[in-house]
C-alpha cells in the first residue's frame, strides 16, 4: 500500500508547480479516493483498514490545499522554507497598503441596498483582474525560485482573496441571503 508522502505534489504524482492542472489533480484525487475507500478494503486487517482511512483523510486535506490557489501558494512557500503566515514589514509595501485602503473604502462607501450592485460588480471585476495578475506573478516567481518576491505576492493575494470574500458577502447581504 502507498505510504503517505510529506510532499502533497508527490502524493498526487504531480510536478511541484503553482500552475497546477486542476483537472489532473481532480482526476488523481478521485483515483486515490477509490484506492483508499474503506469499503474497498473491507477484508483487510484492522491496521490496514485504519491506514486506508488515514490515507483517504490525507488525500482530502491534500486535495483541498492544492486545489485552492491561495493555500497552494502558502504550501509552496512552506515547503521551500518560508513561513507564509509570518508577515514582515518589508513584505508589505506602501503601495499595497494604499491600495488596500482605497479598495476597502470603495467597498465601505457603497450604498447598503440593491443600487450598489453595478458598483459591486465593477469592484469585483477589478479585484478579479488583480488576482489573476498576482497569481501570474506568484507562478513566475516560484518558477524562477524567487521566493522572497513570491512571499510578498502571497501577502497581496491574501488581501485580495479576503477582499473578494467581503465583496461576495456584501452581495449576499443586499440579496438578503
Amino acid at each position: 500500500m502507498q505510504s503517505i508522502k510529506k510532499n502533497l505534489f508527490e502524493f498526487f504524482g504531480l510536478s511541484e508547480s503553482y500552475d497546477l492542472d486542476i483537472e489532473k489533480l481532480s482526476e488523481r484525487y478521485h483515483e486515490l479516493q477509490k484506492e483508499f475507500h474503506p469499503d474497498k478494503n473491507f477484508s483487510e486487517t484492522e491496521a490496514e483498514k485504519m491506514r486506508s482511512v488515514q490515507l483517504a483523510s490525507f488525500a482530502n486535506e491534500a486535495y483541498e490545499t492544492l486545489r485552492s490557489p491561495l493555500k497552494r501558494a502558502a504550501y509552496i512557500l512552506t515547503i521551500r522554507g518560508y513561513d507564509a503566515e509570518l508577515v514582515d514589514q518589508s513584505d508589505l509595501g506602501m503601495d499595497l497598503l494604499i491600495e488596500q485602503m482605497r479598495l476597502r473604502e470603495t467597498l465601505e462607501d457603497l450604498p447598503k441596498d440593491e443600487s450598489a450592485f453595478p458598483d459591486l460588480e465593477k469592484l469585483k471585476k477589478e479585484v478579479k483582474e488583480k488576482l489573476r495578475a498576482k497569481q501570474s506573478n506568484f507562478a513566475s516567481d516560484a518558477r524562477e525560485e524567487n521566493f522572497v518576491n513570491a512571499k510578498k505576492t502571497f501577502h497581496e493575494l491574501q488581501f485580495l482573496y479576503k477582499l473578494m470574500h467581503e465583496i461576495e458577502e456584501n452581495e449576499e447581504l443586499r440579496l438578503d441571503y
